[in-house]
């Protein structure tokens, strides 16, 4: 698992070894090959920390910044997410893990499938908390409502009840300024969800966890570091299949939240591009050669799409994130 220490005005960024379920995987993953004296057999895959550390920015909080040279198309590391959920238009066309796209023989329309064995191992334990409960109201809700984040609520706390995460796992990220409007909305949400369980026999010890005070604390971080998931896929039917979704609106597979990536700032001319592949396993990629030099650069992606004008992207990005961009591109009313 990956771990963050304060260390000279630095989070370090380290890895720790601590008990997981089984096919679980860490949070980030950044590996390097290595061979045996001697042995032509297949290389060995050792994980190491990522060339980068995360710090203080001037105005941005948290960012993540260069340890050594990055190069131009160098990939920079991967990461896991620590909790994610499908869309409700995609429930039944991906897998209930890992949001892989399933093959048409996957999907199975009255119930959630997985694309693998190892998914469906991997989520076991909190899938049978899941599995107890009746979510089609919760769902029907979320549905009307336009709602996505209490998903990934949803998701969490069914694996804090199967004691494959703690309660408080998102607490190193940032959260978002919430209004007073949206409490009694979420107020609702928190009543519902605790009523799902309530009536799959959950037990009352078991949610004591499930407040007001954390459910709004953990919507408030998620609002803010929540990934929407676009894979981009790798076959021509993919691309196709893609162009149709963008067409359609329908684009996103789900919603995923990570540690790592969120710590990444906002620039409309980024240097490191986040893309997903096949699942919801995050790559992040060097644009351009990035330099350490003695602080080290700043490394940062752009949350929306780059391509639309200055004043579409700083509506969108104050709507949705809460900040108005001063980046060079938006300065100088690119």
């Amino acid at each position: 698992m990956l771990k963050l220490f304060r260390r000279n005005g630095w989070w370090t960024l380290q890895l720790q070894s601590t008990p997981r379920q089984p096919n679980s995987g860490s949070y980030f993953h950044s590996s390097t090959t290595a061979r045996g004296c001697g042995t032509e057999s297949q290389p060995t895959r050792v994980a190491s920390p990522p060339p980068v550390q995360v710090g203080f920015t001037e105005f941005s909080g948290r960012g993540v910044f260069a340890k050594r040279m990055i190069w131009a198309g160098e990939m920079i590391h991967t990461a896991k997410p620590i909790v994610s959920h499908p869309s409700l238009s995609s429930l039944h066309a991906v897998c209930y893990s890992c949001l892989r796209k399933l093959r048409n023989q996957q999907c199975r329309a009255q119930s959630v499938s997985f694309c693998s064995q190892g998914c469906e191992e991997h989520s076991r334990i909190y899938f049978a908390v899941e599995n107890k409960a009746d979510w089609s109201a919760f769902h029907e809700y979320c549905s009307t409502h336009g709602l996505k984040y209490p998903l990934l609520v949803k998701r969490l706390a069914c694996m804090i009840i199967a004691n494959v995460a703690s309660a408080d796992i998102l607490d190193l990220l940032q959260p978002a300024t919430l209004s007073s409007t949206m409490i009694p909305l979420m107020e609702k949400e928190l009543h519902l969800l605790r009523s799902t369980f309530a009536d799959a026999q959950i037990s009352d010890k078991q949610i004591a966890f499930l407040t007001g005070q954390w459910y709004i604390s953990v919507i408030a971080r998620i609002r803010i570091n929540a990934f929407r998931i676009e894979l981009a896929g790798e076959s021509y039917e993919d691309l196709l299949s893609s162009a149709a979704a963008l067409i359609q609106a329908e684009a996103a597979v789900g919603n995923a939240v990570y540690l790592l990536p969120s710590m990444y700032n906002h620039d409309c001319d980024p240097n490191t591009h986040i893309v997903w592949l096949q699942n919801a396993d995050v790559k992040l990629k060097a644009l351009r050669d990035i330099e350490a030099a003695i602080a080290g650069e700043e490394l940062r992606i752009c949350y929306i799409d780059a391509s639309m004008n200055r004043n579409a992207r700083q509506t969108l990005l104050y709507e949705g994130f809460g900040f108005k961009c001063s980046c060079l591109r938006c300065m100088s009313d690119e």
